[in-house]
């Protein structure tokens, strides 16, 4: 009977390092940033967000909470999605900046005069560009020959995703500060079918 190996840490040292790292991401984001990609939302006739893999998960996460608070936020590439024009507002989150489909969604929104914001490690990139506005996020990219501004001991992609999701509770906390909303009002929008 083969052995298990023994552990060289506790599960509660991983969380504390896991915690660590994100004390430090979301210290780097800029409130700045952050602040004008909330105005653009609170402008914005409609809202959507896009993104690939567990980076996709998050920019769903942020459309459900939009809606929730009462804007006209969608998913792209859901059925129900409608047709996106000026005044509208596409929020892309791609840790590299780099995702082929991203980029070419982003041309299309460009092309029917939709505002673009990047959530992304890399302004620079292909993605970061072409944004209108972007909100850098401090990470390590899921591909570690792409050099990123953070280390992490967490797999692939892992710290921008999870520093995003807690980025996105925090935007929705300014958002129902602007708007007056409350989780009470939030939850009258809450999904009842389920």
């Amino acid at each position: 009977m083969s052995q298990l190996p023994s552990a060289k840490v506790s599960v509660s040292a991983h969380f504390e390092r896991i915690l660590q790292e994100l004390q430090g991401t979301l210290a780097g984001i800029s409130s700045t940033q952050v602040e004008q990609l909330a105005a653009r939302i609170l402008q914005a006739r409609h809202i959507f967000t896009a993104g690939a893999g567990r980076s996709g998960l998050m920019s769903r996460a942020l459309a459900m909470r939009l809606m929730q608070l009462g804007l006209n936020a969608y998913v792209v590439g859901e059925t129900v999605t409608p047709k996106a024009g000026p005044d509208d507002l596409l929020i892309i989150v791609s840790g590299s900046g780099e995702t082929k489909g991203l980029d070419i969604m982003a041309d299309k929104a460009l092309g029917a005069e939709v505002e673009l914001a990047a959530v992304t490690i890399f302004p620079e990139s292909t993605i970061g560009r072409k944004a209108n506005l972007i909100v850098q996020v401090p990470g390590a990219p899921k591909d570690r020959a792409q050099k990123g501004n953070t280390s992490t001991v967490q797999p692939m992609g892992s710290l921008f995703e999870q520093t995003v999701l807690l980025l996105f509770d925090g935007l929705m906390l300014h958002l129902m500060e602007q708007r007056g909303g409350d989780t009470e009002a939030m939850f009258s929008n809450h999904a009842n079918l389920e």
